[in-house]
């Protein structure tokens, strides 16, 4: 059987007592880095005094090994009790963990998925954007039309947002939304649930200057829906499903998302 476990994101204190089971009772231990979990099961050994069974496998299985690892598999890998854990947060979000599922799903194999903490719902609530649905983005490409295309679907898809962004990249993605759309209201979430943990709710402009250069830190970032499109019935996919000339569904979108245009036709001509 396989059980894909979250782990905390900060707080050592969110971990649930089915998490403590589930690893404690693990034969195999499938691990984003195995130094990263066997210093949060020596944390648990001492903190509150959890027993782990003895000579328990740990492996190394991380978003560059994981379907080389999976395409070597055989069924008879899960007649052992296995558990994957991520180095923070829920397996399959920004981490490896789906593949695995895919695989138990094809093959028959037994697996579970215990709920637990994760950075995306986290910020999504504390961000208090009435707008209910949501769409997560993961991270934007590093570079070159891919990422503006990605920001300019992140700005205008018609749902609140939640990416994730580095500390060397941060400034750049608010400038970015600086230029696009400067009214655009975000909320900024820092190391959650840690020590130094941060929120802050305004406009790339505002967060440039409320953060004056200071970026470290894990990042989440929240961009509420143009009011525009929280109002409007019909969405952008809506657009894009019918048959017209790229110009034309430019238009169309422009009017539901407030969007210069020409920017919106020159987005459609690199989907």
């Amino acid at each position: 059987m396989l059980s894909l476990v979250p782990t905390p994101i900060g707080n050592i204190g969110d971990i649930s007592l089915r998490a403590i089971e589930a690893l404690s009772q693990a034969d195999i231990l499938l691990c984003e880095d195995t130094r990263v979990t066997k210093k949060l099961i020596h944390i648990l050994q001492e903190r509150y005094n959890t027993s782990f069974k003895e000579n328990q496998e740990f492996i190394s299985l991380h978003s560059h090994n994981e379907q080389a690892f999976v395409d070597k598999l055989e069924v008879s890998f899960f007649d052992k009790n296995v558990v994957y854990a991520s180095d923070a947060g829920m397996p399959g979000v920004s981490d490896p963990g789906q593949t695995l599922v895919s695989f138990c799903i094809k093959n028959s194999v037994e697996y579970d998925v215990l709920p637990g903490a994760n950075a995306v719902l986290t910020a999504f609530v504390a961000s208090g954007f009435v707008q209910t649905q949501m769409f997560f983005f993961g991270f934007l490409d590093h570079k070159g039309n891919s990422r503006k295309a990605g920001l300019l679907k992140a700005l205008h898809n018609g749902y609140t947002t939640i990416m994730y962004e580095s500390p060397h990249r941060l400034e750049k993605l608010l400038l970015e939304i600086e230029k696009e759309e400067p009214s655009r209201e975000l909320f900024l979430a820092k190391e959650l649930t840690k020590k130094y943990q941060k929120y802050f709710r305004g406009t790339a402009s505002e967060a440039l200057v409320e953060l004056a250069g200071n970026f470290r830190g894990e990042w989440v970032v929240v961009i509420r829906a143009s009011e525009a499109q929280a109002e409007s019935a019909i969405s952008q996919k809506d657009v894009l499903k019918l048959d017209l000339p790229k110009k034309v569904q430019a238009k169309l979108i422009s009017k539901i998302t407030g969007e210069n245009t020409k920017v919106c036709y020159q987005r459609l001509l690199e989907i």
